[in-house]
């Protein structure tokens, strides 16, 4: 963001779901961030992204949720329409892509995380990708404050003062490793979805429905979801089998943005970018029923994580159990008589899971 010169004065459109450093970054930038509804896709919702454009909305970040797509021909056709950049935030979906088109590839700026939880990690970090030279120096700049005088100081960008996010040479070649095997990680995973997919398509008659998915050919498959008839039914099913209710991921949802929320945007008030006179004409409110549509879908679709580890004997527990849950949310199947195979329990740090002690 830093990169293509937003700042004070400027809108930028987020998804109501997504992790809450995207609106941070915004802050991070000066610029304010403006919450808009998903789809049932649990990505943003291009008719919302067009309905909440004003007079100082500069961007808008698509988040590949999931490591599922966004509709970027949609985002695409509208950004250019209304002049808009496009920020891809591709954090969630390393190695998947669009359309025959990698995540991050596809906006005028692409954008990675190579955290613990990411399909390549760096134990922390990330990257971006850049195709403008004058964006490319700048965030150069953003990454190493001192990069502009080690290029020389003829340089045609203007250099300013950058906080400083360098990674390190270990983390790079721990990287480049993971780069190489990344493609096979994602087609494991597609395959397993796949399978799933197919297993389960039969409980279509007791109301279970596979969540849309924009561009099921090229997404991570990192998980499979599954879309409710209601919260209460899709409860029910994560009390059985491993699986998260996606409404439930803590600071993945705009609810849990304390910080957002309150507007604290920066350590310092002269610094806060709600406080800031730059900003008193953009939308600087929210409210934690904004976006009702979006929490009503959350709060009834599921996710049942795949693995590219998992052998064929976990891959048919899987689909057993998802029957199994099914009958059971849906079905009349008493909670008590659900056989279940092979359960793992869910990985409560990665989706910022509440654990009762």
């Amino acid at each position: 963001m830093t990169a293509v010169g937003l700042g004070p004065g400027d809108e930028v459109l987020i998804p109501a779901h997504t992790y809450m450093a995207t609106a941070t970054s915004v802050l991070t930038a000066g610029a304010i961030p403006v919450i808009v509804d998903i789809d049932e896709t649990v990505t943003i919702d291009p008719a919302a992204i067009e309905a909440a454009i004003g007079p100082r909305t500069k961007a808008v970040a698509p988040v590949h949720m999931w490591g599922a797509a966004c509709d970027m021909d949609a985002i695409m056709e509208i950004a250019a329409r209304r002049g808009l950049i496009v920020i891809e935030d591709a954090c969630q979906g390393v190695g998947g892509g669009y359309k025959g088109r990698k995540f991050g590839s596809i906006g005028h700026v692409g954008a990675f995380s190579f955290n613990y939880f990411k399909n390549m990690t760096g134990g922390e970090g990330g990257g971006v990708a850049i195709n403008d030279d004058v964006w490319a120096e700048r965030a150069r700049c953003a990454i190493d404050p001192c990069h502009f005088y080690w290029q020389g100081r003829s340089d045609a960008v203007q250099p300013f003062s950058g906080n400083g996010a360098r990674a390190s040479e270990l983390m790079g070649a721990m990287l480049n490793v993971q780069l190489d095997r990344i493609d096979a990680m994602v087609a494991a995973m597609r395959t397993e979805k796949r399978a799933i997919l197919a297993g389960t398509a039969s409980l279509g008659n007791l109301g279970l429905a596979a969540t849309p998915v924009n561009s099921p050919d090229d997404d991570c498959a990192t998980q499979v979801m599954y879309s409710f008839p209601s919260a209460e039914a899709a409860a029910r099913f994560a009390a059985l089998v491993p699986s998260v209710i996606v409404g439930k991921t803590g600071r993945h949802t705009y609810t849990e943005w304390d910080q957002v929320l309150m507007g604290a945007g920066a350590a310092h008030p002269a610094m806060n970018p709600y406080n800031m006179p730059a900003n008193a004409g953009c939308r600087r409110t929210y409210s934690k029923d904004m976006c009702a549509r979006s929490l009503e879908i959350l709060d009834r679709t599921v996710m049942v994580a795949t693995h590219p580890d998992h052998t064929p004997a976990e891959i048919a527990d899987i689909i057993h159990n998802i029957g199994v849950g099914a009958r059971a949310a849906l079905g009349g199947l008493p909670a008590d008589a659900a056989d279940l195979r092979g359960v793992k329990p869910v990985e409560a740090q990665k989706f910022d899971l509440k654990i009762d002690a």
